[in-house]
């Protein structure tokens, strides 16, 4: 953190930080998740945006910047794919000043801060971060949602900053460790992905006579069929948890079937499995 310790009128009631006033937030990558938190984030800082390919849109809350105007700010938040985070990562170490405060937003959590952790060097601050929620299921806007945080390599004073400016955003806050989040995460979201996914493979298609947990249904799949394939294959490969999630989803999936199999054809107890 930068400068003598001050309060920030205005954006956090109560706490206390070391950044100059307004605070700068960079945020690394403008794809449909990294556009949407640089809005949503420019509603409360200073907020400059950069991409490494070229972006044509008109941006709202926050600014567009060069690489050299990223590594300016106080904070950075990457919203980069997980298979990314490395390569981003080597290129972010050879240039950050000291005492910037690198944020992730992966959908997973051990890997990432491993990797940030591993290369970025030490003067340089890292907050893990999932907000569990991005443009579609944040519609209607982001009350109530839920963001973890897991301080990795971050004071207390800069963890119950960003607790608090989150609370104040109207999200739900809970702090996980790496490996709470994505033993927990492999079910509440892979599973989500995987199975929106498998309904995307169907084509399904809307009806006049669809009930309401149909609907609910084809809304998974476009919530999860509208994120970039790439966030499908990571959030399988990178959380140690989901394999275990799939064989869990396998073996239910068979089970049923065999009681169908059982009843329909043989005339069994379908109470009995």
């Amino acid at each position: 953190m930068r400068s003598r310790e001050i309060e920030i009128p205005g954006i956090v009631k109560g706490v206390q930080t070391f950044y100059d006033a307004p605070m700068r937030v960079g945020v690394y990558g403008l794809g449909r998740f990294g556009r949407f938190w640089a809005e949503t984030l420019g509603t409360r800082f200073e907020v400059y945006g950069y991409s490494r390919t070229p972006k044509t849109i008109a941006p709202r809350h926050f600014t567009l910047t060069t690489y050299e105007g990223l590594l300016s700010c106080d904070v950075i938040v990457l919203c980069v794919s997980i298979s990314a985070v490395e390569e981003v990562a080597r290129s972010l170490a050879r240039d950050l000043p000291p005492s910037t405060l690198v944020m992730d937003t992966c959908s997973v959590k051990t890997y990432p801060l491993e990797v940030l952790s591993r290369t970025l060097p030490d003067g340089i601050d890292i907050l893990g971060t999932h907000p569990m929620f991005g443009p579609d299921s944040a519609r209607d806007g982001i009350a109530g949602l839920p963001i973890v945080l897991t301080p990795c390599r971050v004071t207390e004073e800069q963890s119950s900053f960003w607790e608090e400016t989150f609370r104040e955003m109207g999200l739900s806050v809970h702090r996980m460790t790496a490996e709470e989040h994505d033993r927990e995460a492999a079910y509440t979201q892979g599973i989500t992905h995987f199975v929106g996914r498998v309904l995307g493979e169907l084509h399904l298609e809307d009806s006049p006579i669809a009930t309401v947990g149909y609907r609910k249904l084809l809304e998974i799949r476009e919530q999860t069929c509208n994120d970039p394939w790439q966030l499908f294959l990571d959030l399988q490969h990178y959380n140690p948890y989901t394999r275990r999630m799939r064989e869990d989803l396998a073996r239910a999936f068979t089970r049923i079937l065999a009681v169908l199999d059982r009843t329909l054809d043989g005339g069994a107890d379908p109470s009995v499995r």
